[in-house]
């Protein structure tokens, strides 16, 4: 910091240096770039780890099911998600992650595609032809004209399964389609309690709940696996050489900064206060619950913050204790305008201790989907000082694209921030 300031008053001064201290200016953007993919490369790789964690206590309930192993399962399938929601703030600027994301973490799904359901989901949907498909029960499932052979449940399978006919909701892959098959669905709406699947609808022969326990342990083994070969090849993409990388690396400066800034807004606005948090509020529903299986809301929503905390700063240590550091979005504003890298770093502490607030109500008193019920205010208080949070820090990033010049940037909207009327048309 003193450094720079140096070179500013030498600049004012006498006009001597001003194409050095653009020089600086310019690596230091790049060095701040550099650092970025080093962050994406670790994070996406520690979200590959922690899946191949949850791979193998799959294949523990596979091989020996029991409450035991379900249990296990359930327990590495949670501790596989705080990785990868950190990494969420690489999101809406980078066009490999966006064109990818779908793959791991889409949401909500009609679970019906995928297994058995209880009689109130319905039978069929005017949106959707393959609401009720049932992937497990019928080898063989047709989409318009063609059919596909499903005999043996594959991750390739899978994969053509995923969005069928052009239906969001048809989620055959990812970190829901595996919780779905681990906890089944939440018929509790907004009281207590999450999905209740047994373990012996992973059982043999006899003992086997529900019928189709082979497949449906093929299933949730081909969606694991392809979990893994997923996240594995993005962390690849942000290595040295990989397409991610290559694509902030290459950009100019100014491009580089941009697409960073849209995750950090387009994640807190939008996509966060927006969609996953604001719309469930306003509607008082469970479906709008981004992990609505399992209860496990609160922990993806919480880590999302802190991955953008973590990237704002450039600081993060790996799951096997490596720190990382170096030049951040941070430092730069701070160089730019201290005031407002200040703000910054108290819009984000703020939203963190709401976040904090949730997961304690959520751990002690309720759990999300109850939180955001009708006839809860106080639950429903701590859902919007989380989302006054994001807001607020992202009216602060959009102060932060002005102070690093880099002209407007669209954050990521929604219809529930920006026009809840439209909600209930």
């Amino acid at each position: 910091m003193k450094t720079r300031a140096l070179w500013a008053a030498a600049t004012a001064a006498c006009g001597l240096w001003i194409g050095a201290g653009a020089a600086l200016a310019a690596t230091d953007r790049a060095a701040t770039v550099s650092h970025y993919a080093d962050l994406g490369q670790a994070m996406y790789g520690d979200a590959a780890e922690a899946a191949r964690g949850l791979q193998t206590a799959v294949d523990a309930l596979i091989a020996t099911p029991g409450a035991a192993t379900l249990d296990a399962a359930r327990a590495a399938w949670r501790a596989a998600r705080p990785p990868y929601q950190q990494t969420e703030v690489f999101r809406f600027g980078n066009p490999v992650v966006d064109d990818w994301e779908g793959r791991v973490n889409s949401w909500p799904l009609d679970e019906g595609l995928i297994d058995y359901v209880a009689p109130s989901y319905g039978t069929e949907s005017d949106a959707n032809p393959l609401y009720a498909a049932n992937v497990i029960a019928n080898p063989m499932l047709r989409i318009g004209a063609e059919t596909i052979d499903a005999t043996t449940i594959t991750p390739a399978v899978l994969e053509s399964l995923q969005e069928a006919g052009g239906v969001e909701a048809n989620v055959a892959t990812g970190y829901h389609a595996i919780e779905f098959l681990l906890w089944g669905q939440d018929l509790n709406g907004t009281g207590p309690g999450a999905g209740k699947r047994p373990w012996t609808d992973y059982a043999a022969a006899a003992a086997c709940t529900n019928g189709h326990c082979d497949r449906r342990a093929a299933y949730l083994k081909a969606a694991t696996d392809l979990l893994v070969s997923d996240l594995t090849w993005m962390a690849a993409q942000w290595a040295p050489g990989g397409e991610a990388r290559k694509a902030v690396e290459t950009a100019d400066g100014n491009t580089a900064m941009t697409m960073m800034l849209t995750g950090f807004g387009s994640l807190s606005y939008g996509e966060l206060a927006g969609e996953r948090m604001k719309l469930g509020l306003l509607l008082h529903d469970p479906e709008e619950e981004h992990d609505c299986f399992s209860d496990n809301t609160d922990k993806s929503h919480y880590f999302d913050i802190i991955g953008m905390q973590t990237v704002w700063n450039g600081r993060y240590q790996t799951l096997a204790g490596k720190a990382l550091a170096g030049p951040s979005l941070a430092a730069l504003t701070r160089d730019a305008d201290p005031a407002l890298a200040d703000e910054v770093d108290g819009a984000l502490a703020a939203t963190v201790a709401a976040a904090t607030a949730m997961v304690k109500r959520a751990d002690t008193v309720e759990h999300y989907d109850q939180m955001i019920g009708p006839d809860n205010p106080e639950g429903n208080a701590v859902i919007q000082a989380v989302i006054d949070g994001l807001v607020a820090q992202a009216r602060v990033f959009e102060r932060v694209v002005t102070a690093l010049k880099l002209g407007p940037i669209a954050f990521e909207g929604s219809d529930s921030l920006d026009s809840p009327a439209a909600v209930f048309q």
